[in-house]
């Protein structure tokens, strides 16, 4: 005779009466909703039922409640995709966080470690404007205000605003691979620019993490590899604290770093 437990009503009275618990339910219907990967338009009530190591009758059961909550949508073909209640609760997570508290304390950081003015840049319309910025101590330096506009067109953060706003714009299709632009000069003869994207809890575009300074400062291959590293490990960590996916700064920043490395070992 078996003296397996059925794992959905355990032997043991203080564990059924566990089991039977709102906080196991729940448990059980957040293993069903965490089944589905990012690449999984739909899953089958069987793949459902492998992947959380739950009976067929436990998930169907659990499917009716989610999907009555709008969790989950039940196709034409028997299969079951998200429904439309995530959406709109990822929109309010979206909406509680401010960016201000995320992004001052890393520009702070960038400007007082680079000794560089370390800004982010917004989109609007056919300009970038200043939302942020902190400036060095140091007497030479690019000054610009909060609220201050420059056209879209020029500049490093008008090229991240640019391949990450106009999607299909093959001009941009660089940017977007490498998620870094520079200038030289563009819009300020004077001056150079280092910017990569920042990215919110849906994938979007929060803003350009810009950092710029004299051009004179800015010629060595070295200092703009040391910017680029610094800026997208910032802009991954505002990344995450605005909900989104930082993982896709990983690639970039070995890359990077990598080819940095090259160099310093080539000019040695």
């Amino acid at each position: 005779m078996s003296t397996g437990m059925h794992k959905d009503f355990p032997s043991d009275p203080a564990a059924q009466g566990d089991a039977s618990s709102g906080v196991a339910v729940l448990d059980r219907a957040f293993a069903i909703l965490n089944a589905f990967g990012p690449t999984d338009d739909s899953l089958s009530l069987a793949e459902l039922s492998r992947r959380t190591d739950l009976y067929k009758s436990t998930v169907l059961r659990l499917l009716g409640a989610l999907e009555h909550g709008g969790f989950i949508r039940r196709l034409g073909d028997g299969q079951y995709a998200i429904g439309p209640q995530p959406l709109r609760l990822a929109a309010l997570y979206q909406r509680s966080f401010q960016v201000g508290p995320v992004i001052e304390p890393i520009l702070q950081q960038l400007s007082r470690e680079l000794g560089e003015t370390a800004s982010l840049y917004v989109r609007q319309g056919d300009r970038r404007m200043v939302l942020f910025r902190v400036e060095p101590a140091r007497a030479v330096r690019v000054s610009i205000r909060v609220g201050e506009d420059f056209a879209i067109d020029k500049g490093a953060s008008g090229k991240v605003l640019l391949a990450f706003t106009d999607t299909l714009d093959p001009r941009w299709d660089e940017v977007r691979e490498r998620l870094w632009a520079v200038s030289h000069g563009e819009r300020d003869p004077e001056t150079a620019s280092v910017s990569v994207p920042v990215f919110g809890a849906t994938g979007e575009l929060v803003g350009a993490l810009t950092l710029s300074g004299p051009k004179a400062r800015f010629d060595m291959a070295s200092t703009i590899t040391t910017a680029l590293i610094n800026l997208l490990e910032h802009a991954k960590r505002a990344t995450v604290a605005l909900g989104g996916v930082g993982a896709r700064y990983d690639a970039t920043i070995a890359r990077t770093t990598q080819e940095g490395s090259s160099r310093s070992e080539a000019t040695s």
